[in-house]
């Protein structure tokens, strides 16, 4: 198979919100409590809410910039590429990286809605939460079909209501879920409670993948205080591994055999003896610590009810057969830092062109197709899904990058990993 013959499905992006992202879709009372844009007198623009000035515009948005301004996010709308809020120029930006479809994390509410989850009000939370779901399933996601994967965040403080949201997001297409890789770190029950029970079940009932992304639980793995940035990013993974142990020595899973958790940007290098130690692990103390997985491993759990996503992993490749083939996938990360933009394509082929083509044709696009219950083909011919088809479509996208001034991170010095991490905690 050659570069142009890839058929490619993210399921790991972000979208930046537009400034109208609540337009019309809000009563008075909640509309006056709504999160809103405003520019600072220094150029920075910001979102409002509840009378606070958010951190973040644009996470981390720093596609198309020179790789010397990189950092946590840019300061206005101006300075990040229009892909990144804009829908059709998001579909531009596609093209050129020849990415025929792409699953999106939320930026403005938490990568799991926990800004709202913050809101003393819970009946405009609530108005909240469903305002932007429909914004991202109708608009940022129905405008361009079989282009979009749906995804929604959920009412965090009430299962119940969680479970609603399910059941409503799927009755419009939707089939997948945000949810926290640590939900204890947001200040809300752990996976070893039946506190989530309604959710679960919800999730089950549907077919709809909670997706758990690393930094969902506001915090990420560092270790000395004055430690270069360059080891935050490195241990950004470990967060995932941490969350894979939990969910596993939980009951969630054996609860609930239907359930689908996908490792948002974990990587899979470190899956195989992630299993191993598990397995090792019960075997030699299941008699003491009283876990029970019936005639199963706790691998073979793994593999039958995680599903795992790369970016960039060349050793995940070699050891693919250590893990579930079918549930395997491939992501972009657009467009944040590590996001492979606009060479997806050459590079995820440095690591796949030794690869049959069904394994290819699984990790690049068909098992996103199925376990998110996601059929472009159903809105676009496949011969005009490929990588070449797309780009031939974008041969007027600029991908030059761009400069705004020195990188806000390099003013001080060395950047330290505790700058970004209380700024991740900040985002809340």
């Amino acid at each position: 198979m050659n570069i142009d013959e890839l058929i490619l499905i993210s399921v790991d992006d972000h979208v930046v919100e537009p400034p109208d992202l609540f337009e019309g879709r809000l009563s008075k009372r909640a509309g006056e409590s709504a999160p809103f844009v405003t520019q600072m007198e220094s150029g920075r623009d910001v979102w409002m809410f509840e009378g606070q000035a958010l951190p973040n515009v644009g996470l981390n948005a720093v596609a198309g910039r020179v790789p010397e301004e990189y950092g946590l996010d840019a300061t206005s709308f101006d300075q990040m590429r229009a892909g990144c809020y804009d829908i059709d120029e998001r579909i531009r930006d596609m093209n050129v990286n020849g990415v025929l479809s792409s699953l999106n994390f939320p930026s403005l509410t938490g990568f799991c809605g926990q800004l709202f989850y913050s809101c003393p009000d819970k009946d405009i939370a609530l108005e909240l939460v469903r305002a932007y779901n429909d914004w991202h399933i109708d608009d940022w996601c129905g405008r361009h079909p079989g282009r979009m994967i749906p995804m929604v965040i959920t009412p965090l403080w009430d299962p119940d209501l969680m479970a609603a949201e399910v059941h409503r997001a799927a009755d419009k297409g939707c089939h997948a879920v945000s949810f926290s890789e640590n939900p204890e770190k947001l200040g809300l029950p752990s996976f070893h409670t039946d506190h989530w029970d309604p959710f679960w079940s919800a999730c089950c009932d549907t077919g709809t993948v909670v997706n758990l992304h690393i930094g969902s639980s506001s915090t990420l793995v560092s270790t000395a205080s004055d430690a270069p940035i360059d080891t935050l990013i490195t241990l950004q993974p470990m967060n995932i591994v941490l969350c894979a142990t939990d969910l596993l020595w939980s009951p969630v899973l054996r609860k609930f055999r239907d359930l689908r958790f996908a490792l948002s940007e974990g990587g899979i290098g470190w899956i195989p003896y992630f299993l191993e130690r598990i397995d090792y692990t019960y075997r030699h103390h299941k008699r003491w610590t009283n876990q029970d997985f019936g005639d199963q491993l706790p691998s073979e759990v793994f593999n039958e009810q995680i599903l795992t996503c790369f970016i960039d992993d060349a050793v995940g490749m070699e050891i693919r057969h250590h893990l579930n083939l079918n549930h395997i996938h491939w992501e972009c990360d657009y467009p944040h830092s590590d996001s492979t933009w606009p060479n997806a394509p050459e590079e995820v082929m440095s690591y796949l062109s030794n690869l049959p083509d069904d394994d290819v044709n699984r990790i690049t696009h068909l098992n996103a197709m199925r376990n998110y219950s996601f059929d472009p083909f159903a809105h676009i011919p496949q011969e005009d899904c490929t990588v070449g088809a797309l780009r031939a479509q974008a041969t007027d996208v600029d991908i030059s990058l761009v400069s705004y001034g020195t990188g806000k991170f390099h003013d001080d010095g060395i950047v330290t990993a505790v700058t970004l991490a209380e700024r991740m905690a900040g985002a809340r």
